[in-house]
């Protein structure tokens, strides 16, 4: 199929093709651009933006909506050669804490997998805590109350009677940590649970360890839910980035920083650490790799909003947008520390864990259980869970997107 417009052509043709085969014309024009971008054509590149332009909608079907998403990303990072005319477009752009919470509350509702994931690692913590009197749980991305108030509910049923429990939840604004630690306090006092909650304010990668506060005689644990990647790359702003080979020192550094994070943990000795992160390869050091790896998962992604929630749907708008929409732009136009969503396959964590002293601990038989029977309850057959080394995976059909994986200090 040729895709060049005749001289003067609007592309009207472009329009009156059916659904499939403005799908595959979509997917064509989007890697010829991205070929266009990577190599500097940026003529080129600029006729097949406008091509995409005529087929993409961010209200369309499936193909068109994540078309519209990758078009805008590569337009940015085309932007990002002219640095000042990139500020000048995003100078009044501000994210409001209130949105920010609202688009993961909608990821929340919208999909099953964070809800897996508070299943499986509540129960993880349940198993490592028996019989423990002083528990201190550290959540790496406290935003979300609804996990640990089901967790204080399990703990205050347990036999021998609730443990004293102490959440250290860290996140970077003050008040998403505030409203985190009225809720909690509020339900263990209905429960009659001793508990404490200890915010501290601050970015992930600025962590200081000291004010985690842990102490010797309490059992430790802690959650890291779609956190860890985010550190893989803050050291790659002292090198030139674009498509450079993949035995580059950008990937040697970003592992390094990632691996003095995981080492710090590691010092912590925890009973169990649980790690939850994207299952895809989003992390490859040429521009192809990103855009091809990064078309498989996400149309995995909005096709599983396709099968659940209805086209015209807000909700689902906010999601693809607020959420997916800037996570694509992220990994298709940003480089260096700047690019922040460099997800990894589950065996890339396990090596990487297993070389800063953490041990796998398998998930158990109880908790996978726990698992299936809520994926099972959410009445669509498209989520599928499977296990990997004692790890999970959970999948939209048979396209992994998401793994849960328990770990304890190997001294």
């Amino acid at each position: 199929m040729s895709l060049s417009p005749s001289i003067g052509s609007p592309y009207t043709w472009l329009r009156e093709l059916k659904s499939e085969e403005r799908g595959l014309a979509l997917i064509h024009l989007l890697l010829t651009c991205a070929n266009h971008v990577a190599a500097g054509s940026l003529e080129n590149a600029n006729v097949m933006l406008d091509q995409i332009s005529q087929l993409a909608s961010p209200d369309g079907d499936t193909m068109q909506r994540i078309a519209a998403y990758f078009n805008e990303a590569l337009a940015d990072r085309i932007l990002k050669t002219w640095p000042g005319l990139h500020r000048a477009l995003n100078s009044t752009r501000i994210v409001m804490v209130s949105e920010e919470i609202l688009v993961q509350k909608l990821f929340l509702e919208l999909f099953p997998f964070l809800k897996v994931s508070y299943i499986l690692t509540n129960q993880a913590i349940v198993e490592a805590m028996e019989g423990e009197k002083m528990v201190h749980i550290i959540d790496l991305n406290a935003a979300e109350p609804a996990q640990w108030i089901a967790l204080l509910q399990v703990f205050s049923a347990r036999p021998e009677g609730p443990p004293h429990l102490r959440i250290t939840g860290v996140h970077h604004q003050k008040e998403i940590l505030e409203q985190m630690a009225h809720k909690l306090t509020e339900e263990a006092e209905k429960l009659d649970i001793p508990f404490q909650f200890h915010p501290v304010i601050s970015k992930l990668e600025n962590l200081d360890f000291d004010k985690l506060r842990v102490k010797t005689g309490e059992a430790l644990a802690i959650s890291s839910i779609l956190q860890l990647h985010s550190l893989l790359g803050l050291d790659d702003e002292a090198f030139p980035s674009p498509d450079s080979a993949s035995s580059s020192p950008v990937s040697l550094t970003a592992s390094m920083t990632a691996e003095s994070f995981l080492n710090a943990l590691w010092g912590l000795s925890p009973k169990v650490m649980i790690v939850t992160e994207q299952d895809s390869n989003h992390n490859g050091s040429t521009l192809m790799e990103r855009v091809l790896e990064a078309l498989y998962s996400y149309a995995a992604l909005f096709d599983c909003l396709e099968s659940t929630v209805s086209r015209t749907s807000v909700e689902r708008l906010k999601v693809e947008k607020m959420l997916f929409g800037e996570e694509i732009k992220n990994i298709i136009a940003c480089e260096g520390a700047e690019r922040r969503e460099r997800h990894e396959k589950l065996d890339k964590w396990i090596q990487r864990l297993d070389l800063s002293g953490f041990g796998n601990v398998p998930l158990s038989y109880y908790g996978m259980l726990q698992a299936r029977r809520f994926l099972q309850s959410c009445g669509c057959e498209g989520y599928k869970m499977r296990e990997e080394n004692g790890c999970l995976v959970i999948c939209w059909q048979d396209r992994p997107l998401f793994s849960i994986s328990a770990w304890r200090s190997r001294k």
